[in-house]
């Protein structure tokens, strides 16, 4: 089977305080030894100027990586069928919360894919259907036990 690597960086800067808590979080994501992504810790956990807003957080990521990889499935299996797509969008929401176990985890996932189809659009059924497969496909959600939601927008 396929293996998936990511090099995570992270440095101590001169002048923080390591021992009391005060040091930057933000690190790097590097892929394949070209792409490189800014990460930080979520500035919604840990204060500013700790964190940096302005980069990917891991539970952004996480979010992000299970609406690609529908999105992925989605327009393959569409192709598949003969559908053509010309655009698909989706502003995808992660929610945290306590667990039963009382861990904070991401416990649902919804994504609101937009759409926009060629000259023939699929019907309804066959828009759930094309939904459905690329779920139960996606190597993402089957990994987790977040729910995920999908809430087509218009």
């Amino acid at each position: 089977m396929a293996k998936h690597f990511a090099t995570i960086r992270w440095f101590a800067s001169p002048g923080e305080d390591f021992a009391k808590g005060q040091y930057s979080r933000a690190h790097s994501w590097n892929f394949d030894g070209l792409a490189n992504v800014a990460a930080s810790a979520s500035p919604h956990i840990v204060p500013m100027p700790w964190a940096n807003p302005n980069a990917v957080d891991p539970e952004e990521a996480f979010v992000a990586s299970a609406a690609s990889c529908h999105m992925l499935f989605f327009l393959d299996f569409a192709r598949r069928a003969g559908v053509i797509v010309t655009s698909y969008d989706d502003e995808a929401e992660g929610e945290m919360a306590k667990g039963d176990d009382g861990k904070m985890r991401i416990t649902r996932i919804t994504l609101r894919p937009r759409i926009v189809f060629g000259d023939v659009a699929p019907t309804g059924e066959m828009l759930d259907d094309l939904h459905h497969k690329a779920h139960d496909a996606c190597f993402i959600a089957n990994s987790i036990t977040s729910e995920i939601v999908i809430d087509p927008r218009d």
